[in-house]
């Protein structure tokens, strides 16, 4: 499995105390060097392209996040500030999934995880909101879809909030479908069940303290079919691991070993329908211990023979 990852994703510093910190990415990259040492073929993700970005974002955030920057913050909103490091952090955190999607369509391994950040799920075409400055894995898709000209991508988000700029970013794009599992009553209080877009769009919610019996019994009877009959060419994860029970975000208490199992399924319905091809992308996560173990969980799931 390839992993893309780039030292400017630890500069991104939104200040003390703020969830999305630079030792989330750390103890991941920690926890999958410790876990798998042999079986991961580590690769530098290049900065996403002006034109790469442009897909889905309008010019005026991206001249807005790439900005220069002195001060050592500065906020965008409620949540999301930047520091000096934010740009060159969003443009690689961004590369990776384009990188991800070319090494998958391309070349020889079938797999990759985008070990980066800042997150990108909450992004819209207009606004950096939620931790989020460019919304990665919308890129990846928008580019897989124009570049390798696929008809059918599935975009997968088991992160604990709804991804609602994803939403909105393909809302009326049948070539992208989007299929999500989220904690009712969380920011950022979207992604409905009867949002169906161009027939492209799935949304469960589910209640605090649903746990695994609810969270996979959800996605096997809902969601794995529903995507199963999309057939996607592609398989794109927004792999956020803050449902977990220990994470202070949320209260979803879903455990480690589900996220293992999601991702077993997923990559069966990759097999099926796409080759194999899989590209997942580090989103939500926030406490430290429980990030590291379910991104273990998850690498060793997509690492299965």
């Amino acid at each position: 499995m390839l992993v893309f990852t780039h030292p400017a994703c630890l500069h991104h510093d939104p200040g003390p105390g703020h969830p999305e910190s630079p030792q989330r990415l750390q103890v991941v990259l920690d926890a999958l060097h410790a876990a798998y040492p042999d079986r991961l073929d580590w690769r530098q993700a290049p900065p996403a392209k002006f034109g790469e970005l442009a897909r889905v974002h309008d010019n005026e955030l991206i001249d807005l996040v790439l900005a220069p920057q002195t001060e050592p913050l500065r906020l965008l909103d409620m949540d999301t500030m930047t520091s000096p490091g934010s740009a060159s952090a969003a443009l690689h955190a961004a590369g990776a999934g384009v990188a991800a999607v070319d090494a998958v369509m391309l070349g020889d391994d079938p797999l990759a995880f985008c070990a980066v950040r800042p997150p990108g799920h909450h992004a819209t075409a207009s606004t950096a909101m939620g931790f989020c400055l460019f919304n990665n894995i919308a890129i990846a898709a928008a580019y897989a879809r124009d570049r390798h000209g696929l008809e059918r991508i599935a975009i997968v988000d088991f992160d604990v909030h709804h991804g609602n700029g994803t939403q909105d970013i393909f809302v009326a794009d049948p070539r992208v479908a989007y299929y999500s599992t989220h904690q009712a009553g969380l920011f950022p209080h979207s992604g409905l069940r009867r949002d169906r877009g161009a027939g492209n769009l799935l949304n469960i919610l589910l209640p605090p303290g649903s746990g695994s019996f609810r969270f996979r019994n959800t996605w096997a009877d809902e969601m794995l079919p529903a995507i199963d009959d999309f057939r996607p060419q592609l398989l794109l994860v927004s792999a956020g691991f803050d449902a977990h029970l220990r994470d202070p975000q949320a209260d979803l208490m879903v455990e480690t070993e589900d996220f293992g199992w999601i991702t077993t399924e997923l990559r069966a319905l990759a097999r099926r329908h796409a080759a194999g091809r899989m590209v997942s992308m580090l989103e939500g996560g926030y406490d430290l211990q429980a990030l590291a173990e379910c991104s273990v969980a998850h690498a060793g799931a997509m690492l299965e023979p």
